[in-house]
């Protein structure tokens, strides 16, 4: 059983760690690879979008480090804070990112691959 002792406001660090080890392994390999030139299956479909999504799924990893590193320093109070509020700002422009990829994407054709005809 693992005991912390600390008495600041920011928690055990060791849940902090699990969930910044849990976001990389689940948000950071899709965007990096969409950002790199891989499209996955289900979302090739529409791909107009696209980078923008990646853009703003990375914010919101970024959110999560901005949250987290700080309180795994056992930083002050204030610091803590300072840092929440950037995070505020990733949050913004994560969901000014999505927004704007939802919008490219519903302007755009759909990418549906051609098929021959038969007769």
């Amino acid at each position: 059983m693992i005991a912390y002792e600390g008495g600041g406001v920011n928690g055990n660090p060791l849940y902090h760690w699990i969930g910044l080890a849990v976001s990389t392994a689940f948000m950071l390999p899709l965007p990096v690879a969409i950002l790199a030139g891989w499209t996955p299956p289900w979302m090739r479909k529409r791909q107009a979008g696209i980078r923008l999504r990646a853009y703003g799924i990375l914010c919101i990893y970024a959110l999560m480090l901005v949250n987290g590193i700080p309180r795994i320093a056992d930083a002050s109070f204030e610091t803590v804070m300072v840092w929440t509020n950037v995070g505020f700002g990733f949050t913004a422009a994560a969901a000014v990112l999505l927004l704007l990829s939802a919008r490219k994407d519903s302007g755009a054709r759909t990418a549906d691959p051609v098929e021959p005809r038969e007769g």
